[in-house]
């Protein structure tokens, strides 16, 4: 039998709002973060211990492939300010938030990072695309939550119009 084996989901935008205004909302588990997590997936999002930062522990309830998981987190700052990961308790998964200042300062790139425990073998193989694809979901909503929350209406672009033109 194989040992299992590691995969990792990758996920990046460039958001209107400067890196500190982003990195404060990934951070802060009690005020912020809850209201960027796709509630499709996320269930529930509840602080255990801390709340910002470094020592912060979650427990997170997933909606996921039809089945629902608890995860316990430990939160890491290993570049406060830059890189801030959730760890699971466990051990089968790390996830990594990345807040890159743009050159104008005004905007960032954030990248969210997931590197997770796939069995060895065919159902490994299947869970690995699988996991990966509502990942790359989950995570593309979640970024344009991060943008909407950060963002003030006055700084977003403005949406599109309809237009009446060739309609009778």
């Amino acid at each position: 039998m194989s040992a299992p084996t590691q995969a990792t989901v990758t996920a990046s935008a460039r958001i209107h709002a400067p890196a500190a205004r982003l990195y404060g909302i990934l951070a802060d588990y009690r005020l912020h973060h809850p209201h960027i997590v796709p509630t499709e997936y996320v269930r529930r999002l509840e602080v255990e211990a801390g709340g910002v930062g470094e020592g912060t522990r979650t427990l997170v309830e997933l909606r996921f492939l039809g089945t629902t998981r608890r995860v316990s987190h430990i939160i890491r700052e290993p570049e406060p300010g830059r890189v801030l990961e959730e760890v699971d308790a466990d051990g089968l998964s790390r996830t990594s938030f990345v807040v890159e200042p743009t050159d104008d300062g005004e905007s960032s790139t954030v990248t969210i990072r997931t590197t997770f425990v796939v069995r060895a073998g065919l159902l490994g193989a299947i869970e690995r695309v699988l996991v990966a694809a509502v990942l790359r979901r989950m995570y593309a909503k979640e970024l344009v939550l991060l943008g909407d929350y950060a963002t003030p209406p006055s700084h977003r672009p403005a949406a599109p119009t309809a237009s009446a033109q060739g309609v009778y």
